[in-house]
């Protein structure tokens, strides 16, 4: 069943027309201008059918896109990703060293659920806006802005469609 599944998944194309990932892109910029944080959003429609059968989950897949969109690659070890596998209908939130001890799974895992809601009610969008902004919130609590300090945007803001 899973390997159907991720056979015949739906594009992330599709899910996300080019003005939906221009919203995000401007929600993820207008958002790091309340924090030092970096935020990066991820969608992948499903995982090749050699990684299915080897019983790869979304959250390995997760732990290789943070490292290869250099997530990790943060002045401040502050990056986040979030990372939405269409396929399995899994969200993953992985966070560099920097924010180790500071946010709690749950609280990523209260991000998660926000954008579960709003995926179920058909909206893929407004899921990554509430994910966006909710993970915001949390990046502002341990790595407010400091007036008068410059902060560089070090990741992409754009949505990274991994199809």
């Amino acid at each position: 069943m899973r390997l159907l599944r991720h056979l015949f998944a739906r594009s992330a194309r599709r899910l996300f027309p080019e003005a939906s990932l221009q919203r995000i892109a401007e929600a993820i910029a207008r958002d790091e201008l309340r924090h030092r944080g970096e935020v990066c959003f991820a969608v992948e429609s499903a995982l090749g059918w050699r990684a299915v059968r080897a019983g790869r989950e979304a959250r390995d897949r997760a732990a290789e896109v943070f490292s290869q969109l250099r997530v990790w690659d943060t002045a401040e070890n502050n990056g986040i990703l979030i990372y939405l596998q269409l396929a399995d209908r899994r969200i993953e939130i992985l966070a560099d060293r920097g924010l180790a001890g500071r946010v709690s799974d749950e609280q990523w895992r209260g991000v998660c659920q926000l954008m579960e809601e709003r995926l179920r009610a058909g909206d893929a969008a407004a899921a990554a806006l509430e994910g966006v902004a909710a993970a915001g919130e949390l990046l502002a609590a341990h790595f407010p802005r400091i007036d008068g300090h410059a902060d560089r945007n070090e990741l992409p803001d754009r949505p990274q469609l991994l199809d």
